[in-house]
């Protein structure tokens, strides 16, 4: 207490800002005091736990402890000096001695001594040395003084932590504080403190916030807020009783257990009886939660916080993990379910839970924690680590995936599959968060940040719950997790560890590795194993590697026998000893049975199963004394013991290549294994390193040092990673992500660790200028190495194809580099080794001297040539690879661990290369990195027999190669069992199962037809028929493999797909488009069939093109002219010009070209256009001028292909009918051919027109009157439209008919003008760049497969699209209606986060009275209310006609900025905006299966005619248009192609049953009586054409038409 009353005079004439943190705490002691006083008892919420030694101090206590000490020696000047000045570094003062006192100069010393003082303290370092030979002896008579000096424990120094500004403060020996009770000592010091003050400026300018009081943190420590830490490196004290010891072999420091933290009056353990069935059920056998559970129940389980939950190992973490899991499960009930049954009211396919756990052992054991305590709920739980994937099946029947956090960045990169999972996560758990400190921190940094965002760009809820050891900065950790510090943050000391650890940390004498150090390791651990075996405890001993748990029994068992202690160890007297005896008798383990007689156990994972089941049971029965075992014990198996050693803490980490320091999360859990709860009341933890390391693990493990951010270092392949994600798209964006770092929290604490000052912090709160510095910085890089495109100017950051195959596989930026300079369209097996073995992720594995002769062993094996040898690290690894395929395993334990590495990293990274090769269109090398790809997964050469992949026994595999090496699986499929036994040499039994292996061997045949779309495009339609037997058992769900077209060089690809076989496919049709060059075109290309699972298998088929007719290119495009633009004058029709003239100013350039053939002539016109360019005008015109030209009950008609274009040009047409004095009207088939009775025009469907005139009847009179036939829009022409128009042409030969056809721009029009016999004066074809608009015209490519992933990404592009257009309207193009809300969605959360408001796209300025007046009208209210007044609305025919009016009104006033359309209703679409957007080129089509398949989904493309319409509603008459294309990788060529060139049009005649039922139709009612006459009927097809022009595509030989449509009629007859 003496210290308190000095510290209560102190506080009397100390400033604000040093006491306020001390008011409260001081109050309340004082009020502790009172109680105690007045009651004579202590109170019984504060000291009722406390033990006898733990009672406070008294004032009585400190006279007669003053008096007890006055004997204790003080130091001289220099030492008191010292103290006085840095308190802390009394436990320094050895080390110091020996520094000053050792004969090194004084300039040699003062770098050492700078750094052991602190550089806050320099001038004192100065003193020391300028008077060093004073100072040793000072040291000198002040230890001797100490070590000589009774001990008193209560006396001891109390180190307390460091205040908020990081001054260092002790409890000080009572003699100096009875000083600093004298008057004058105490006079002198305030009137010290008194002058300080005065000299002190009134106002600083600064604020200093008092410290929070923080409510749930509990530590037996006098600071409880001690968050804050110098950045001089001012660090906290050991706790109260630390002792140091030195020794001659070792130095040792002895930390006591922690003094337990005293109850709150609000605290109770809650039984498990008082919480609700749910979370009752989950804690079986628990009568209460424990203290920590018990303090943290109430947010865990009835709120939504965000936790970081700091407490030691065994503090029960896992099960506040547990509550955490239930809160979720508890949401996702339904509470209609009266049954009581709660497994059945849990809605299991709403969320998912994520628990990170950061080992894979670590994560094994928490699936089956808690899978096996959740299974009453039926809840799933599974592990998702390594090299592991997860079905959509398995994913689907998951709740609960446990995870490491590589797996779950890696998995959160990926869009689909397992990527959607992120979508539908609910928590996520994050334990050990305190590895933020190590390597790996920067990936719990990425994927916290991730998740943030998501939070934020999805406005979901995920709930971040992160576990951790107690560490300083837990303040920090919990602003990381967005915690809120006074309701989420909870931190437990040590003190709440179940059983209280004494831990020892021993520094062992020696240079690290040498002799010496090994031999002084063993001698310490055997004293300490010794001393505890004697007190009867059982002691765990851990070492490093697995030969290691041998050679360390066997080390004890020999210096035990040496010192005669052997007996001691010894289990014989074990009332079960025999029968353990009898057990391990069995065991094939030699040294383990050996050991065992003399009380030692070895475990470790090389071990069997069942040796290590026995070595478990044994040593939980008390039957083993001393259990030498690795890590994985500590993290996979609850095995505690009264005392744990860790011996030695070297440990060869292979993803480094060499010996590391054994982590601080492997000390901290196999500290956790010290102690037996409920059996034993303490526990002891030794860890042993070498003495340079003992400082780092004592900081590390009492939480001495704060944890820093390890981001810098993973920064540049994190951003890149968001960048392939979507989620960042410029730098803007960037410095925002780099917000939610723990970098970012620590840089604005500790800028000088991360090269800032505190002035720039104080200018820059929030560092922007710093984190815009490190994004900057991170993109030149990632631009440097072709993995985006950085544009300085705008900050525009886009993926490439690199960026985006290196984020999917983990590659690092540096090894990109590296590939860009070496990789090769053309490489062999030897050289993509040796470029793979070039990559940095294997930049730690070192060669060294032990291993050189057991690797030129594996090189003579190798069947590639080894670049570099076994001198160079990439020799190295490529070695390794090549025995790993190869199945030799090394027998160095070292280089086992490198070959695993070498295969785990290298089968990722050949993966990314063959994608890499695949989209750069490489054909050779793809094929060489499929084969090896498939190598290093299946262990197996692709000069090996495929049928090795199979489970047949070895003698079979063995015959195969020796006796059928030469057959190919296809021929041995083909042969009987007898006959493959035999050749075999074998009996038939194994020739059947060799069949049946090869029957299994996925493989395919391919068919196809070549179909010209041009005079240099070339369609090839290839059918892939499965040719294996599907077994679930060794296909599983699906076989994926690759389909693509290489040139004949095998060099390029020139089209590729990715396509599946499922157990119902037996067929699939693959489309490829691809260009020939006419002057040079190739004599064949091949089409190469690729597993992408299995070895060999393969197939390919050349596809010969010499003896390809293809069309003749034309030139029979229509050239703009540059002539004058024609008034609406020129109609010379007022009337009509006055209708237009509302529509219309003038006549655009390609309109007054044409407008004189179309309109003044009688000639048969053909007109290609581009979409939106008027030609529908001209069309009109000419009706009007034609019919006003004939007499009465003359008609005009109108043919469209679908209903929407003939409502729309039906619409158009009654506008203009009062001018052109005739009716207008949509006709039905039985109506089309009535004779009129006054000038009209009839409008009709191709169907309808078909279905009127395919039958015979009496139509002259009436085709008499017909003076104009207007086909609209050609570009459609499908089999019905085709032959209706030819049966009209054949029917109006004999009559004064004029045939007017409209089309988009086609690519040759020769073909269609001949069949409507259009003189060649009157053909005008333009190509769609002749369009007058400006035309802007984007396409993004995209290479996630058709999913809500998919629009996912495409959304954030989406927007930034339609915000480019400056408050102008879009329209926005998707799939179907059901894609329709979900992306209004995305786009209005990508709008509220860049503009970060509510109200969307909605024009400023829009009153709430005058958007109510329209949503009033809504009958659909509920579905379309909350879109619209965001400035969002839908057009489809799912909706109400009148609310699909209402909102092409708001459009049209600009009210709904964004219209979101359906792909089917882009041709109903009445309206145009300036922006366009085209999310995704390909719909699913759902076809009826038969059978037990059922529905049959299919992914299909968007039809070029749904494309080019889309186009046109972007195209405005005045003002520019934009159109962006959002499509698949693959697709885009073409797409553009045909969108600049024009759109290819073929007979679609052959391809339906149209032209065959009409055919046997009128050969049954003698309409065409026989062959020549239905050969005359064809003959005015569009098709009689093509067949001439383009034979191939109709797999047409000869060009005499008459010779081809007999053919088609034969057939038609067959």
């Amino acid at each position: 207490m003496a210290s308190d009353i000095a510290g209560h005079l102190q506080s009397l004439i100390g400033t604000a800002d040093e006491t306020v943190d001390r008011d409260k705490r001081l109050l309340d002691d004082w009020a502790k005091y009172q109680v105690t006083k007045q009651t004579g008892v202590p109170p019984s919420d504060v000291s009722g736990d406390l033990d006898e030694d733990q009672r406070w101090d008294s004032v009585l206590d400190f006279i007669e402890g003053s008096s007890r000490d006055l004997e204790r020696p003080s130091g001289g000047s220099i030492v008191s000096d010292l103290l006085s000045r840095k308190p802390e570094v009394e436990h320094l003062l050895p080390s110091l001695l020996s520094l000053l006192s050792s004969p090194k100069p004084d300039e040699a010393i003062s770098e050492e001594l700078v750094e052991m003082i602190g550089f806050d303290n320099i001038e004192l370092s100065m003193h020391l040395i300028a008077k060093r030979g004073e100072a040793v002896k000072e040291l000198t008579a002040y230890l001797q003084g100490v070590i000589n000096a009774p001990r008193h424990p209560e006396l001891e120094v109390e180190h307390k932590r460091v205040n908020g500004r990081g001054k260092g403060k002790r409890r000080e020996d009572p003699a100096s504080q009875l000083d600093k009770l004298d008057p004058a000592e105490a006079r002198r010091r305030m009137e010290e403190a008194l002058r300080a003050n005065a000299e002190r400026p009134l106002f600083t300018g600064t604020a200093h916030e008092a410290p929070e009081a923080l409510p749930h943190v509990y530590t037996s420590a006098s600071v409880v807020q001690g968050n804050m830490l110098s950045h001089l490196g001012t660090r906290y004290m050991l706790p109260l009783g630390t002792a140091r010891h030195e020794y001659e072999d070792y130095e040792e420091v002895v930390i006591p257990p922690a003094k337990t933290v005293p109850p709150r009056a609000s605290e109770r353990l809650i039984p498990v009886s008082e919480l609700d069935p749910l979370a009752r059920g989950s804690f079986p056998g628990y009568t209460s939660l424990n203290r920590v559970q018990s303090i943290v129940y109430p947010t865990a389980y009835h709120s939504n916080e965000n936790m970081l939950v700091c407490a030691p190992t065994g503090a029960g973490k896992t099960d506040v993990a547990m509550l955490s899991v239930l809160r979720v499960l508890d949401q996702y009930r339904s509470h209609s379910d009266t049954s009581g049954n709660i497994a059945a009211t849990i809605q299991r396919d709403k969320f998912k839970i994520i628990y990170v756990a950061p080992m894979k052992a670590l994560a094994s054991e928490i699936v089956r924690k808690l899978g096996r305590r959740l299974q009453w709920l039926s809840i799933r739980v599974r592990e998702l680590t390594g090299d592991m994937q997860l079905t959509k099946k398995e994913i689907a029947e998951t709740q609960i995936i446990v995870t490491t956090p590589e797996k779950w960045d890696v998995v959160t990169r990926k869009p689909t599959g397992e990527g959607e999972l992120a979508s539908k996560v609910k928590l996520l758990i994050i334990d050990e968060v305190h590895l933020l400190n190590d390597e790996r921190g920067a990936v719990i940094e990425t994927i916290v940040a991730r998740t943030l965002r998501q939070v934020e760009s999805t406005q979901s809820i995920i709930r971040i719950v992160g576990l951790s050891a107690t560490l300083p900065n837990y303040i920090d950790v919990a602003d990381f997790l967005s915690v809120n510090r006074h309701t989420g943050l909870f931190y437990f000391d040590s003190s709440f560890r179940p059983v209280p650890l004494e831990q020892h940390f021993i520094g062992v004498r020696g240079k690290p590795n040498s002799p010496q150090h090994k031999k002084n390791l063993d001698r310490v651990t055997f004293e300490k194993v010794s001393a505890l075996v004697q007190e009867g405890h059982q002691v765990m001993v851990f070492v490093h590697a697995r030969k290691e748990t041998v050679k360390a029994a066997e080390a004890i068992k020999e210096a035990a026998q040496a010192d005669g202690t052997l007996d001691e160890f010894s289990c014989a007297d074990h009332p079960q000893f025999e029968f353990f005896r009898r057990d391990i008798s069995q065991s094939r383990n030699k040294e383990m049975r050996q050991l065992f007689e003399h009380g030692f156990g070895i475990h470790h994972a090389g071990m069997l199963r069942t040796d290590r089941n026995m070595m478990e049971r044994m040593f939980e029965a008390r039957a083993i004394k001393v259990l030498c075992c690795t890590a994985t014990l500590a993290w996979g198996v609850n095995l505690p013991a009264h005392a744990v050693i860790i011996k030695g803490t070297q440990v060869y980490d292979s993803s480094k290549g060499s010996f590391t320091d054994l982590s601080v999360l492997d000390v901290l859990q196999v500290f956790g294994r010290a102690g037996r709860p409920g059996l034993e009341s303490s526990g002891v933890g030794f860890i042993c390193t070498s003495e340079d390391k003992l400082t780092h693990y004592l900081d590390a493990v009492t939480s001495q040092v704060p944890i820093e951010s390890k981001f810098v270092a993973g920064m540049i392949d994190a951003l890149n990673a968001e960048i392939a994600l979507g989620t960042v798209a410029n730098v803007h964006d960037a410095v925002q992500w780099l917000g939610y770092t723990y970098l970012f929290v620590r840089m604005r604490k500790n800028p000088f660790q991360y090269g800032l000052g505190w002035d720039e912090v104080a200018e820059d709160p929030y560092l922007g200028a710093k984190r815009n510095q490190l994004i900057t910085s991170a993109a030149l890089q990632l631009a440097e190495a072709r993995m985006i495109a950085f544009d300085r100017q705008t900050g525009s950051l886009v993926c490439t194809d690199l960026g985006r195959i290196a984020a999917k596989y983990y590659i690092r930026h540096k090894s990109v580099e590296i590939f860009n300079e070496k990789f090769r369209p053309k490489m062999s097996e030897a050289d993509v080794l040796a470029m793979l073995s070039m990559s940095t992720e294997f930049d730690q594995i070192q060669v060294r001297e032990n291993e050189v002769k057991e690797l030129d062993a594996l090189m003579e094996n190798a069947p590639c040539a080894v670049k570099g040898g076994t001198d160079t690290s990439q020799g190295k690894v490529n070695i390794l690879l090549q025995a790993y395929i190869s199945q030799q395993r090394p027998e160095d334990f070292a280089l086992v661990s490198d070959q695993a590495y070498a295969a785990q990293n290298g089968g990722r990274i050949i993966r990314a290369l063959l994608e890499i090769a695949i989209s750069r269109k490489w054909a050779s090398v793809s094929g060489v990195l499929m084969g090896m790809s498939k190598a290093i997964e299946k262990r197996l050469w692709p000069f090996e027999h495929p049928l090795k992949q199979f489970e047949l026994k070895a003698d079979v595999l063995h015959n195969l190669e020796r006796w059928a090496d030469e057959y190919t699986v296809a021929e041995l499929a083909e042969m009987s069992a007898e006959e493959l036994g035999k050749l075999l040499h074998l009996n038939e039994r194994h020739g059947g199962a060799v069949r049946e292996a090869a029957k299994q061997f996925p493989t395919a045949r391919i068919t196809y037809n070549l179909r010209p779309l041009g005079a240099d495009v070339l369609k090839i339609a290839v059918k892939v028929q499965r040719a294996f037997n599907w077994s679930s058992k060794v296909h599983g769900s699906g076989e994926p493999f690759w389909l693509w077209v290489e040139d004949q060089d095998g060099t390029n690809i020139l089209q590729l797909s990715h396509l599946i076989f499922r157990q119902s496919t037996e067929l699939i049709h693959v489309d490829f488009v691809i260009s020939l060059p006419s002057r040079t075109r190739p004599s064949s290309v091949t089409i190469r069939f690729v597993s992408d699972r299995w070895q060999g298998a393969e197939e390919e088929v050349e596809v010969p093109l010499e003896d390809l007719v293809m069309p003749s290119s034309s030139d029979s495009h229509t050239p703009r002219l540059d002539i004058p633009f024609l008034p609406l004058s020129v109609i010379q029709h007022p009337p009509l010009q006055e209708v237009l003239s509302h529509r219309l100013p003038g006549f655009n350039a390609l309109q007054s070209q044409a407008f004189w053939s179309v309109t003044r002539t009688r000639l048969h016109t053909l007109l290609c256009a581009p979409t939106a360019c008027g030609k529908s005008i001209l069309g009109q015109i000419a009706i009007w001028n034609t019919l006003r030209d004939s007499p009465d009950a003359s008609w005009a008609l109108v043919v469209a292909p679908r209903r929407s274009i003939a409502l729309e040009v039906v619409s158009d047409l009654r506008i203009q009918a009062r001018a052109g004095d005739a009716t207008v009207e949509l006709v039905t088939p039985d109506r089309l051919f009535e004779k009129p009775v006054r000038k009209s025009v009839r409008v009709v469907t191709a169907s309808d027109l078909f279905n009127a005139i395919a039958r015979p009847r009496n139509v002259k009179d009436s085709l008499s009157r017909l003076r104009l036939v207007l086909c609209e829009s050609l570009e459609l022409l499908d089999s019905i439209y085709e032959l209706g128009v030819s049966l009209l042409l054949h029917a109006a030969q004999s009559h004064p008919v004029r045939f007017l056809g409209l089309s988009s721009s086609l690519n040759d029009p020769v073909d269609l003008a001949a069949w409507l016999d259009v003189d060649p004066l009157a053909l005008h074809s333009f190509r769609p760049s002749d369009r007058d608009q400006a035309l802007s015209f984007t396409a993004q490519t995209f290479t996630i497969p058709h999913s809500t992933a998919l629009f996912k990404a495409m959304a954030k592009p989406a927007h930034t699209a339609i915000r480019a257009a400056h408050g102008e309207p879009a329209i926005v193009f998707v799939p179907s209606r059901a894609q329709c809300a979900p992306v209004a969605l995305d786009l209005l959360t990508q709008c509220a986060l860049e503009m970060e408001t509510a109200k969307g796209y909605l024009p400023d300025g829009v009153s709430v009275e005058r958007l109510e007046r329209y949503l009033t009208r809504l009958q659909n209210a509920d579905a379309l209310k909350d879109f619209i007044s965001r400035g969002v609305g839908f057009f489809h025919d799912g909706i109400a006609k009148p609310d699909r009016l209402l909102m092409l009104e708001l459009f049209a006033e600009g009210l709904i900025r964004v219209l979101i359309v359906p792909r089917e209703a882009c041709w109903t679409l009445p309206v145009r905006a300036t922006t366009v957007v085209v999310m995704g080129t390909q719909y699913v089509h759902v076809r009826e299966g038969s059978g037990a398949a059922g529905e049959e989904r299919q992914v299909r493309d968007y039809a070029l005619e749904e494309i080019v319409r889309m186009q046109g509603r972007a195209v405005r008459h005045r003002g520019a248009g934009h159109f962006h294309l959002f499509c698949q990788a693959e697709g885009k060529d073409t797409i553009t192609r045909f969108l600049n060139d024009g759109l290819p049009l073929e007979s679609k005649l052959l391809e339906t049953d149209v032209l065959r039922n009409w055919y046997k139709d009128r050969r049954k009612d003698g309409s065409i009586p026989d062959k020549q006459a239905a050969v005359d009927a064809l003959s005015f097809t569009f098709l009689a054409r093509r067949l001439v022009s383009n034979p191939a595509y109709y797999d047409a030989r000869s060009t005499s038409v008459n010779e081809l449509l007999s053919r088609i009629v034969d057939q038609l007859d067959g």
